[in-house]
């Protein structure tokens, strides 16, 4: 995927949506992608976080236990509480398919925060409208 759509594939994601372009490219030149192979363990339970992930291409799952959490697709994100917090992974994530995504450290995604507060305010809504599902679904 080259940057140009890569910058488009953001500016379609609540997380990114408010951003100028300026801010989409500065955000696509901290990050660098990185392909998982069908079945293949992106994220572990229990493991420290560093990085945030936006998928470009492809699908994942997410797994505690023998639970699936959720199925992800291009424009979805997981890791941002690590990213937040630094805390250990609170799920797994695997591949379904070959799967592509743009990864960002916590240390980059600290460093464009500030420039760009909407990221921030993208990631608490997303955050906030998972915890809301959650708890629907603990009713």
């Amino acid at each position: 995927m080259d940057k140009q759509e890569v910058v488009e594939l953001l500016r379609k994601a609540p997380l990114f949506s408010r951003l100028s372009k300026k801010g989409l490219e500065a955000v696509v030149k901290s990050a660098t992608e990185k392909t998982f192979s069908a079945g293949e363990t992106v994220l572990q339970e229990g493991e420290s976080g560093v990085g945030f992930y936006q998928i470009l291409e492809g699908s994942a799952q997410v797994m505690r236990g023998d639970a699936e959490l959720a199925r992800l697709g291009p424009g979805d994100f997981f890791g941002e509480l690590a990213v937040l917090d630094g805390e250990p992974r609170t799920a797994d994530v695997v591949a379904l398919e070959d799967t592509t995504c743009l990864v960002l450290t916590r240390w980059a995604m600290k460093s464009i925060i500030p420039a760009h507060p909407n990221v921030a305010l993208g990631m608490l809504e997303e955050l906030a409208r998972r915890l809301r599902e959650s708890n629907r679904a603990l009713s």
